[in-house]
């Protein structure tokens, strides 16, 4: 024997009867105003969950009331993904930067981090040979991308002395790699 009042199993009875007997329909209610068959798969299965956890209680309308229940579950759903796409969005705006209408990736890949730190390990190995000025020009002008008045003007010579040692480093550097180096 049951602990229930008689006939409350009888309104968590109709609306599953409703609900079975309105599955089609209910599908067809949410896929055409979500313009999705799997969203609409999913909210009938929501809405099924949903009633039946209701609790028990006469229903005058089981039809009535089960389709304000998927309404309502629609519209919360609607709402739902209009908060995370504006989230998203706000994320996007903070964390991208957007050049000539396309995302810029902020940061590299582990692939192309790997691959720069590779090419640049190559370099300094490749520079250790040059000598101690060319070093000091190549490595203030190209490493720490100071202007070529910068590193004349902290190396003590002129802006036309950086751009031959420069030169020399970078002509330097090329004769030495190998076919498959990348620089």
């Amino acid at each position: 024997m049951s602990d229930r009042p008689e006939g409350a199993g009888a309104a968590q009875g109709e609306l599953t009867r409703a609900y079975l007997a309105r599955r089609g329909d209910l599908v067809r209610f949410f896929a055409a105003r979500l313009r999705s068959m799997a969203a609409a798969e999913d909210l009938v299965q929501e809405l099924y969950v949903k009633i039946r956890q209701a609790p028990d209680a006469p229903v005058a309308n089981p039809d009535g009331l089960l389709f304000t229940i998927a309404s309502n579950l629609m519209l919360d759903r609607q709402r739902g993904d209009r908060r995370a796409r504006a989230r998203d969005e706000r994320w996007t705006e903070a964390n991208l930067t957007i050049l000539g209408g396309q995302a810029v990736q902020e940061t590299p890949s582990a692939e192309a981090a790997l691959a720069a730190k590779r090419r640049l390990t190559r370099m300094l190995t490749l520079m250790r040979d040059l000598p101690p000025r060319t070093q000091e020009a190549f490595k203030l002008h190209k490493l720490e991308g100071l202007s070529h008045a910068q590193t004349a003007a902290r190396m003590g010579i002129s802006a036309k002395t950086v751009e031959k040692q420069i030169s020399a480093a970078l002509r330097a550097i090329l004769e030495r790699l190998e076919p498959d180096d990348e620089i």
